[in-house]
């Protein structure tokens, strides 16, 4: 596993925990105990990381991976679950942006000093 770590830059407690998943398979051990993997380890490794910078969940990849282990490619399942997220990040956004304005008007008006200061923490963010 140290040769897998070190080729893949992935840390081995990372590679156990992706093993204990499922998301990688270990053929058997050595003598000393070393995990032997399956020659595409780092192919499925690099695989694993790219779909995580997507904003894919392991569960997600784990599905992807048993298509793919099942004999066929799961490009079409990527597509829907990519264009799930495009939807996400559009709604996340809109929330955004909404935030923003919001939070500009705090602002804008933040010159605002309250008649009863002692009855208030900030009358800006109270203020509905």
């Amino acid at each position: 596993m140290g040769n897998v770590a070190k080729s893949s830059g992935v840390p081995i407690k990372t590679i156990r925990y992706y093993e204990e998943l499922g998301l990688l398979k270990s053929l058997a051990r050595t003598e000393g105990g070393f995990r032997l993997f399956n020659s595409d380890v780092l192919e499925r490794l690099h695989f694993i990381k790219r779909a995580q910078s997507l904003g894919l969940s392991l569960s997600e990849i784990k599905e992807f991976l048993n298509v793919h282990d099942g004999g066929e490619l799961p490009c079409e399942h990527i597509k829907i679950k990519l264009e799930d997220k495009i939807k996400a990040i559009d709604e996340q956004i809109q929330q955004l942006l909404i935030l923003r304005h919001e939070l500009s008007g705090l602002v804008s008006g933040w010159e605002t000093i309250p008649e009863n200061p002692e009855k208030t923490i900030c009358p800006i963010i109270e203020r509905n």
